[in-house]
């Protein structure tokens, strides 16, 4: 069966809407992909604003936002679609949305983007709330990724994604995944001090000075010794983090250097924890916008070395899109009415078919 999808993927970086146009191809079990046509839609400050401050509005405007941002990613769909010349071609949308509330220990997840809105919008079928399922099953609802990785990008033994936050997977007898800590949302949040949007290749982090108190109490915060499954909000990189960081007399260039070091230092603890299930890893596949800061990626190298881990980024396309790609996968399993959600990821108490179908017309 061929499948010609899009996949949309908003993460808590709040840079922007990814979409991908992929074909996705199963024989006998087997899937290949291909990525047909791909985009990074950078938001205005007006919806980093609206989609940063979601968690703090009353009820009727928040459901506004949710409506609001349903019709903004469709009419984002129906451009990108335009402007590719895919119209009549795409089967059907799978819609990640914008993740505000994440409280799993409550069995609540939820994610701004109307899927009613979206399928009016582009008068196609829509996928979405492809989370909620697994939480109210008593997962995490995250991460949502490892399947994909599964099914889409086999050989590697872990899987790295660098976003707003740091997650990774690894393939033992079960998937296992988590997230391991905030990454690009507390970099550029703390870049933004000098002007800048991001740390462009760790260059200012690397002239940095580490502080090694202010690291040591990063270390010492209680998530790192939970065990998994284990799953942060985004709130957690804001509220928790940046304050604690804020708290220090150090330069931004020390503050940056400081928490590269203190994401290495963790993604280091986690593979060291997973290797007792996975003895024979040698190889991690590195994704997500922090693949671009060569320092981070240095330093990983260097912490993981000894541990007889090789770290890989792959092509660009990859490293930008795997998010949304794996979303179109899981609505194409939806879709399906397969399995689209691994419990031996989130902690579930079963695997489970999540996402909510809208159709217009």
């Amino acid at each position: 069966m061929v499948y010609n999808v899009i996949g949309t993927m908003s993460g808590s970086s709040l840079d922007g809407l990814d979409i991908v146009f992929a074909t996705l191809t199963e024989i006998r079990g087997q899937w290949t992909f291909e990525i047909k046509e791909a985009e990074s839609i950078p938001y205005e400050q007006s919806w980093s604003d609206r989609l940063a401050d979601a968690v703090n509005l009353p009820a009727r405007e928040y459901l506004l936002l949710h409506t609001a941002y349903g019709h903004y990613t469709g009419q984002q769909i129906m451009s990108f679609i335009e402007r590719h010349q895919l119209d009549h071609k795409v089967h059907f949308i799978a819609s990640h949305g914008h993740t505000s509330f994440h409280i799993p220990s409550q069995k609540m997840t939820a994610q701004l983007g109307d899927g009613a809105a979206i399928t009016a919008v582009t008068g196609l079928p829509v996928i979405t709330d492809l989370r909620a399922v697994d939480v109210a099953l008593g997962g995490q609802g995250a991460p949502l990724v490892p399947i994909g990785e599964k099914f889409l990008l086999p050989g590697y033994q872990y899987y790295l994604n660098l976003g707003g936050i740091a997650n990774i997977s690894a393939a033992a007898d079960e998937y296992v995944a988590f997230d391991v800590c905030p990454a690009n949302r507390v970099l550029d949040n703390l870049a933004s001090a000098l002007n800048r949007s991001f740390d462009d290749g760790g260059a200012l982090a690397a002239g940095g000075t580490i502080d090694n108190e202010l690291l040591a109490e990063l270390n010492a915060l209680p998530y790192y010794a939970q065990n998994w499954p284990k799953s942060l909000a985004n709130d957690f990189g804001t509220d928790t983090i940046l304050p604690l960081i804020n708290s220090r007399k150090v330069s931004v260039q020390g503050k940056l250097r400081t928490y590269t070091e203190h994401i290495a230092q963790q993604i280091f603890n986690a593979v060291t924890k997973l290797k007792a299930e996975s003895a024979d890893a040698t190889k991690m596949l590195v994704t997500g916008g922090g693949a671009f800061n060569t320092f981070l990626i240095q330093r990983l190298g260097d912490l993981l070395a000894p541990l007889n881990v090789e770290v890989e980024v792959p092509d660009a396309q990859i490293v930008k899109f795997k998010e949304a790609l794996i979303m179109a996968f899981i609505g194409t399993l939806r879709w399906r009415q397969e399995e689209n959600v691994m419990s031996s990821v989130t902690g579930a108490s079963e695997n489970s078919v999540n996402g909510a179908l809208w159709i217009s017309r």
